[in-house]
């Protein structure tokens, strides 16, 4: 494991618009409309589940999609950096959707992770599609990573785990009324332990009321709804299965 000295904490008065801010584990985070987290102590930025070159992986099998998910991920993940100014980055796993994905990458991504690296302290958390982290690319390359009293890792851990951050699952919130359905990328968080949204474009998700979210949380948990600029809180009796 490896761990990060905090720099000077980040004040929440300035945090951006939209994010939603909380606290986990007694440390102060903002959940980001992007999908991001802000861990205010450090000054990190927490992004999980890019699956760079997805598109270009689906290709190789012949399901031909757009090839612009990596070139839409790193734009946006650039947009959040130029906003936070973070002193560290975290890809919280899966950053690659397969472990060639790295060498398919265009020239112009390639530069782009290299410079996020030489402006920012980068860090590479393994997950399990990319498990030997990247080969030739800039960064630090951890399996977990520990920061202001919590603990980050792309898999949760089995049971009720205070401190930890994951990502993995790709969760999403569904809540239905009398308008209609929406179904949205989400945070999901009991106030002990927190699972990120995917961040990658073609990541997709899956429902946090599947059963692979049951005893992850002490109490029941709810959701911070990603939406185009704002993060909505949605309690856990307003969602429901797919």
């Amino acid at each position: 494991m490896s761990t990060l000295v905090a720099p000077a904490p980040y004040d929440l008065a300035h945090s951006p618009c939209g994010g939603l801010a909380t606290t986990l584990a007694g440390a102060d985070v903002i959940l980001r409309p992007s999908g991001a987290l802000w861990i205010a102590a450090a000054r990190m930025l927490v992004v999980a589940d890019l699956h760079l070159e997805k598109g270009s992986s689906y290709a190789m099998r012949g399901q031909l999609l757009p090839p612009y998910d990596t070139r839409d991920t790193l734009r946006r993940l650039a947009a959040e950096v130029a906003a936070s100014a973070p002193a560290a980055v975290v890809l919280l796993g899966d950053t690659f959707h397969d472990r060639t994905s790295e060498e398919r990458l265009a020239e112009d991504d390639t530069a782009a992770l290299r410079d996020l690296a030489a402006r920012t302290r980068l860090v590479w958390v393994v997950g399990n599609h990319d498990a030997d982290g990247p080969r030739a690319l800039p960064g630090e390359t951890v399996d977990e990573l520990a920061v202001a009293g919590l603990i980050l890792r792309h898999e949760p851990m089995a049971g009720p785990q205070r401190g930890e951050v994951a990502g993995h699952l790709h969760p999403c919130a569904k809540v239905t009324s009398t308008r209609g359905m929406v179904r949205r990328r989400c945070f999901v968080t009991d106030g002990d332990r927190l699972v990120t949204p995917a961040f990658g474009a073609y990541a997709g998700g899956l429902n946090v009321r599947d059963a692979a979210f049951a005893g992850l949380f002490s109490r029941a948990p709810f959701c911070g709804a990603l939406g185009a600029d704002r993060v909505r809180a949605v309690g856990w009796r307003s969602l429901v299965s797919d």
